[in-house]
């Protein structure tokens, strides 16, 4: 049998695996069929939950940094202060670490808050960043990025001068915001990694499409959108740029306030993991996530390795729990294979019970079809 090289990188599958631990179950599975192959475990992230992790893995010489004592939490309980420091200087904060929805004891749309980011962000900068990137995903707020920014010394006063609210539901009190005592950005300047193209309101704004997995009823999502136009009326941002209603509005906040910049998440964690050099060497890419749909080839991780992929000549195919008709449909008309772990369970419950089960399964299921 003849020996070849197969690169295996997914996203994470949310809520029920780790896009590390993804890659080993489905590496473990191809080589139980195919063991003298070259399997290379190169996970990867579009700047949301695991983001950090795929990136201190990858790169030679990237270290862990934490805060002192752990940062406010998105409901104001303790969270993690992590973030990483790759040999160039860069720091890569992911905001899903001190501020993710998965952190909240339950869900509150209105109240949640990014404070903790904003505090891992001063520590970052303090710590001598000259250039920081920040993973922005699985947020468990809609207030615009005001808790980050307040942490960074930007203070956000009603009308009679006093401090508005936490979260969204303090947005709507807003009557000046002050950057006098801002800490200022490195000098390398603060990207976002961010492949969300919505707006920071409207029908296709943050409330509208995010704020439904955060809690938001109808009528919480047509308050925080006004109080979203109102943030950016009194700030002055441009509340259409694509982007801009990524993590709840973070994005919006940190580029209107701090003077961010977004680039595509999935693109750059290719690059800073060699996933593009690799691919170039490769008879086959796997990757995956936990649902695909079309959404899916629109800029998430996954669609970052389908197209670097296609670039290099190299064969890919697809495991997720399951696929929409549409999803598959895209697939099939670019000549992608697919393999749904729901299909191997036999339900989404059993396949989520157990991922690395049946990923493992995947593996060897797509090895068998590779030797014929």
């Amino acid at each position: 049998m003849k020996m070849s090289r197969i690169i295996i990188s997914p996203d994470s599958f949310k809520g029920t695996i780790s896009g590390e631990d993804s890659a080993a179950a489905l590496g473990a599975g191809w080589a139980r069929v195919r063991p003298d192959d070259e399997v290379m475990a190169l996970p990867q992230a579009d700047g949301g939950e695991g983001t950090c992790a795929v990136i201190a893995d990858a790169v030679p010489g990237a270290r862990w940094m934490s805060t002192p004592e752990p940062v406010t939490g998105p409901d104001g309980r303790p969270a993690p202060g992590r973030w990483v420091v790759l040999p160039s200087g860069e720091a890569i904060v992911e905001l899903a670490i001190p501020s993710g929805l998965t952190l909240m004891a339950a869900k509150d749309p209105r109240g949640a808050h990014t404070r903790g980011l904003g505090q891992v962000l001063r520590a970052a900068v303090a710590a001598g960043a000259d250039r920081i990137s920040v993973g922005l995903g699985g947020s468990a707020s809609t207030d615009g990025g005001v808790g980050a920014m307040r942490e960074l010394g930007v203070r956000f006063l009603t009308a009679d001068g006093t401090e508005i609210g936490d979260g969204g539901a303090g947005l709507a009190d807003l009557a000046s915001i002050d950057r006098s005592a801002m800490v200022a950005p490195p000098a390398g300047g603060v990207r976002l990694l961010c492949d969300v193209r919505s707006p920071l309101t409207g029908p296709e704004g943050s409330a509208a499409v995010f704020g439904p997995q955060k809690g938001a009823t109808p009528a919480d999502i047509a308050y925080l959108d006004a109080a979203l136009a109102h943030l950016a009326e009194v700030s002055g941002g441009d509340a259409d740029f694509p982007g801009t209603g990524a993590a709840g509005g973070t994005a919006f906040g940190l580029m209107s306030l701090w003077g961010a910049s977004i680039v595509s998440g999935a693109e750059e964690v290719a690059r800073l993991t060699g996933l593009v050099d690799a691919l170039a060497r490769a008879d086959l890419a796997l990757t995956g996530e936990g649902s695909f749909d079309v959404s899916s080839l629109a800029g998430k991780a996954v669609a970052g390795i389908i197209d670097a992929a296609a670039a290099s000549g190299t064969p890919c195919v697809v495991v997720a729990g399951g696929f929409t008709d549409e999803g598959r449909a895209a697939l099939t008309q670019r000549g992608i294979g697919f393999l749904s772990l729901t299909e191997l369970a036999g339900s989404s419950g059993e396949a989520m019970a157990h991922p690395a089960r049946y990923l493992g399964e995947a593996g060897a299921r797509m090895a068998q079809q590779f030797s014929h």
